[in-house]
């Protein structure tokens, strides 16, 4: 039997809340409500239409903040969170009681930038909207660095945030975008996760999770090109730290357009030097499988979550992993890092 599945990074919203979500517009293709039966209907796998689903882990969907000043939009979605794990949906918002034992984890945002003090009272806020139950699946959070100004990362108070977290048992989800941003986002990536660490007793240290590969540029054709070997070393040197994880996740929004539509044994072919280097340099016990559906459907169609897990399994296959060690990239290194429940 194929082992377990959890889906390390899915993004959710209700219809009703379309407008906090800072990135979208009336014409973006994922302005409409993206919910657990349809994340469920989209990642059913295998010719018998049985899903092998474990659960998931839902990472926040970028809301608007106003630069971390206003957190009613942030803590609206931690309110919605709160409905989905209690099991307790509005009208219409498309999950029902039964699903919220799929719901392992859960990322909020969390205002990183603004220092602390000022962490440490937004986490007394979301705790409280969250209550007991919810808060229980809450295992880390994210605040998106790939679209702030550089250097945000590096600031003292950052730095303190994140150790903050680390002492409360908290994750600390990346999202940096080498592709668009360029080879600075990798290099402060590595001086920031130094620092954080920098002092901390071990058990103290916060565990960071990279999402999408970090983004790298998947339209390249030549491996000497210096935007991969960049992208290439930053890999190697962020794995030499034991509290960093890789989320197999994010390349379908990397790709050029016109392998989007293409097979999964295309895009595979494609993609292998990168997949190469991550699982050479991390190995199977530090990498999670994540789709980061329904994002990976733009361009690709409603059949990505599949093709995406296809690729995936081919991943296991080219690397010649082991059943113990494709268990944990498709579901044990998710339970390890984020300490699920279940």
């Amino acid at each position: 039997m194929p082992p377990p599945i959890i889906d390390s990074h899915i993004h959710l919203y209700p219809s009703g809340e379309i407008s906090s979500l800072a990135w979208c517009t009336p014409d973006h293709p994922l302005a409409a409500q993206h919910s657990v039966s349809e994340f469920r209907a989209a990642a059913i796998t295998g010719d018998s239409g049985q899903a092998n689903l474990a659960g998931f882990v839902v990472v926040e969907a970028d809301r608007k903040n106003n630069s971390s000043a206003d957190w009613t939009a942030p803590l609206q979605e931690v309110a919605w969170m709160r409905r989905l794990v209690t099991g307790q949906a509005r009208e219409g918002e498309g999950h029902a009681a039964e699903d919220a034992g799929l719901c392992l984890g859960l990322v909020p945002w969390a205002p990183l930038a603004s220092g602390s003090a000022e962490l440490a009272r937004y986490l007394e806020a979301a705790e409280a909207e969250a209550g007991e139950e919810t808060w229980r699946r809450v295992k880390g959070f994210r605040y998106l660095l790939q679209d702030k100004e550089n250097g945000v990362a590096l600031k003292d108070g950052f730095i303190e945030g994140l150790k903050l977290l680390g002492k409360k048992g908290f994750v600390f989800d990346v999202g940096v975008d080498q592709h668009r941003r360029g080879r600075v986002q990798l290099e402060e990536l590595v001086e920031m996760i130094d620092r954080a660490h920098e002092g901390v007793e071990e058990e103290e240290k916060v565990v960071f999770i990279l999402n999408h590969l970090c983004k790298p540029d998947l339209t390249i054709l030549n491996q000497n090109d210096p935007s991969f070997i960049a992208w290439r070393t930053a890999m190697f040197t962020l794995s030499k730290c034991h509290k960093t994880y890789m989320k197999l996740s994010g390349c379908f929004a990397e790709l050029p357009d016109r392998l989007k539509e293409r097979s999964a044994e295309d895009i595979f072919a494609a993609i292998i030097p990168w997949l190469a280097v991550v699982i050479a340099a991390f190995g199977p016990r530090r990498i999670m499988f994540g789709s980061d559906w329904p994002v990976c459907t733009v361009g690709v169609g409603e059949d990505a979550w599949k093709k995406w897990h296809k690729v995936v399994d081919m991943v296991c296959d080219l690397a010649g992993l082991s059943q113990e060690d494709q268990a944990m990239l498709w579901s044990g290194t998710a339970k390890q890092a984020y300490k699920l429940e279940g």
